[in-house]
């Protein structure tokens, strides 16, 4: 696993908009793809007045990134009736042809998930409010299993001391037309007392010839004075992803640099995007191909890590 001594995006490479966004306070928490020989990242970026919009950035190498000069606008959106105080923390995910963003909704006493499709990452059509109840940290499979479109989800369950509501278990969820869905079983819960004891998905899974492996993030907040955010790793049955084959005892990456610790919210490593470079011509990513792991540090900027599929499916064994 290697990883960098800075990040790769700061809030100073996201350009003034004017009447629009300037002097962006933060950029965190990516979804991730390739699209026309480019890596794409679509971005969480934060106002001063702590609005967020989503921003698209562009690269050749998948390492320097040149954001547009323009936000992400979602056609249809504004049919929603309820008010819509935050999108955020876009996950992406190409299915067939197409490219799908599922992200976070605040919305009055709860967060949802939307869901936008695209084809060419200009037009983006909002496909509608694609989750019942308090939920958020939705991730698409990219291929149907069984008949099925599938998910990962974490609802917001847990009532937590300071108020605020939260989620301990990441859910899988079918649907038969991406828009509504229904929950199939609990995949894994939190490990109390261990680094992961609360959890929820990260990027969307990816399929290998071993299985699903998946990235999750897990917390650590048995320290009391601080919650650590970490990264780790489960490997899934291909045909059953509720079948957990390895799950990581250890993560294979927690806030070590200093704007890691240091930030909006300290303590934050949040991977959210991850690409991978090769696939085979049965749909499955080579094991000794490269992979690109994107993620939000300490809510304030965005990191990169890089490895190889092999790597992390070994860190489902740790």
């Amino acid at each position: 696993m290697k990883t960098y001594n800075k990040p790769i995006l700061t809030r100073k490479d996201i350009p003034d908009i004017p009447g629009v966004i300037t002097n962006a306070a933060s950029v965190f928490n990516p979804g991730a793809v390739r699209f026309n020989d480019e890596y794409l990242l679509a971005l969480r970026v934060q106002k001063r007045s702590r609005e967020t919009v989503i921003m698209l950035a562009r690269s050749k190498n998948g390492i320097d990134f040149q954001v547009d000069k323009k936000v992400i606008e979602f056609s249809g959106i504004e049919k929603v009736k309820e008010k819509i105080y935050h999108c955020y923390d876009p996950r992406l995910t190409k299915i067939d042809d197409a490219f799908y963003l599922m992200f976070a909704m605040d919305m009055d006493g709860k967060c949802s998930l939307g869901l936008a499709k695209t084809l060419n990452f200009e037009k983006f059509n909002f496909l509608g409010i694609v989750a019942d109840g308090d939920v958020r940290n939705g991730v698409l499979f990219p291929e149907k299993i069984n008949g099925k479109f599938m998910r990962f989800e974490r609802p917001n369950r847990a009532a937590l001391e300071n108020g605020t509501v939260s989620g301990n278990s990441i859910v899988l969820s079918e649907s038969d037309d991406l828009l509504k869905w229904t929950e199939v079983g609990v995949l894994m819960s939190g490990r109390f007392h261990y680094w992961d004891e609360r959890i929820g998905s990260g990027p969307p899974p990816v399929k290998t010839e071993k299985g699903w492996l998946h990235i999750y993030h897990g917390i650590a907040e048995h320290f009391g004075a601080a919650s650590i955010y970490q990264g780790g790793a489960v490997l899934l049955d291909l045909k059953n992803p509720l079948k957990i084959i390895s799950r990581s005892m250890n993560n294979f990456i927690e806030p070590r640099e200093i704007w890691e610790m240091a930030g909006q919210v300290p303590n934050v490593v949040f991977p959210s995007g991850m690409i991978v470079e090769e696939y085979d011509e049965k749909g499955f990513a080579k094991l000794d191909s490269h992979v690109k792991i994107y993620y939000g540090a300490a809510d304030t900027v965005v990191g990169l890590a890089e490895t190889t599929i092999s790597e992390l499916i070994e860190f489902c064994y740790d």
